[in-house]
């Protein structure tokens, strides 16, 4: 069965240190070496976890998908997991992650493109996650969201132009 074989490689930062993780149907990895554990869910975001003869509690306290991350506590001690996958992979390859995005300041554009639309006007207030602008890059359409709550102080892009990675294309303070 195909199936079996594929697994998905992920990316897991617990507690700042980071972890490659592999899960596919057969066959777990963290770092290259197999994990076997058996996981019992006791109640709703409650589990009971025996790995290598030892006994674990965890229990989810928080999830926020937006970013990717779960605050969970296993026995007495509280860990914060934030996962990228494949596509998180390639999107900071590329430059279009939310960590290469400017904070704050300025929207500079995170790679070469075509602006498609822009979606503010200066003067306009907007908050973290709005919609700025659309921007066409390598075929794919991406819409620029505020990395944080601001005002538009200036645009200094219009519909159609061309921008380079890092040109700034609206000034936010």
């Amino acid at each position: 069965m195909l199936l079996a074989y594929i697994c998905v490689m992920h990316k897991a930062k617990i507690n700042g240190k980071e972890f490659a993780v592999e899960v596919g149907l057969k066959k777990q990895t963290v770092n290259g070496k197999p994990i076997e554990a058996d996981i019992v869910e006791i109640r709703h975001g409650h589990f009971h976890i025996i790995r290598n003869y030892r006994s674990f509690s965890a229990q989810f306290f928080e999830t926020n998908a937006e970013e990717k991350t779960v605050t969970l506590k296993v026995n007495q001690t509280v860990y914060t997991v934030s996962v990228r996958d494949q596509y998180d992979e390639l999107l900071h390859s590329m430059g279009l992650d939310t960590n290469n995005t400017q904070k704050g300041g300025d929207l500079k554009a995170p790679m070469p493109g075509l602006v498609l639309n822009v979606m503010v006007a200066p003067g306009q207030k907007i908050q973290k996650g709005d919609a700025v602008l659309v921007l066409e890059a390598m075929k794919m359409e991406n819409i620029l969201k505020a990395t944080a709550d601001g005002e538009v102080k200036k645009i200094q892009v219009k519909k159609g132009d061309k921008v380079e990675k890092n040109q700034v294309m609206v000034v936010l303070v």
